[in-house]
């Protein structure tokens, strides 16, 4: 059993049945829904993303949108890095925008991860992403260059004629960061630029971490502590 999957089993524990749960994206939460239709739980599910939409009604999950709740029980996500302070740094799928929507409506939201992902603070090796208003575009890129960064681009996909574009119809800004950042105040900073719909940066959201390894899924807290 590889350690994604250890870590989906974990997951399931914290579900009850008949709950309303949010799901993220990524490869462990492709195994938590198959142990969900294996284990016959119902649930209702709100995604923001595509791919596990589409996983979920393949496996017979019902799909809520989350134009339809006013609250969701538990949240799971993935993350490219996580650090001692429950403060994560999502960087690839550039839906981070609507997943913040699905994790401040949730009870609780809970990073999936394995060992590898963990660090004392975030070092920025991933870049910050920024969902811009096109019309923003040039001041937000200006704004930018006074925070301390190494490097800023507009996303671009080789599938595509153009930059990428989100579900909302805006562009996304890949912003690399110089290390040693205050996570919680670069987030806010960023937020606080016009034109800037949301970061990438997950400071005040996550309330507890499920690590999984070679030895077992511990769950981290807020201080790095493990249990």
């Amino acid at each position: 059993m590889d350690v994604k999957q250890r870590c989906a089993e974990k997951a399931l524990e914290y579900i009850t049945e008949g709950s309303i749960i949010g799901l993220g994206g990524g490869s462990t939460i492709k195994h938590l829904i198959t142990l969900l239709k294996e284990n016959k739980m119902y649930v209702k599910v709100v995604t923001p993303s595509w791919e596990t939409k589409q996983t979920c009604n393949d496996a017979g999950l019902e799909v809520v949108s989350i134009t339809d709740v006013t609250k969701i029980d538990t949240a799971f996500d993935g993350c490219d890095q996580v650090d001692q302070q429950l403060h994560a740094l999502k960087s690839g799928g550039g839906i981070h925008t609507r997943e913040k929507l699905v994790a401040g409506l949730s009870e609780e939201y809970i990073l999936l991860v394995d060992e590898t992902k963990v660090v004392p603070v975030l070092t920025y090796d991933h870049p910050v992403v920024l969902e811009v208003l096109p019309q923003a575009l040039r001041f937000v890129t200006q704004q930018v260059e006074s925070f301390p960064v190494r490097s800023s681009h507009v996303r671009h996909s080789s599938e595509q004629d153009g930059p990428v574009r989100t579900e909302n119809g805006n562009l996304l800004l890949d912003v690399f960061m110089k290390a040693g950042q205050d996570s919680a105040d670069l987030e806010r900073r960023f937020k606080g630029v016009n034109g800037v719909v949301d970061s990438s940066l997950f400071t005040s959201v996550v309330t507890k971490v499920l690590v999984a390894g070679e030895t077992g899924v511990q769950e981290m807290n807020k201080g790095g502590d493990v249990r």
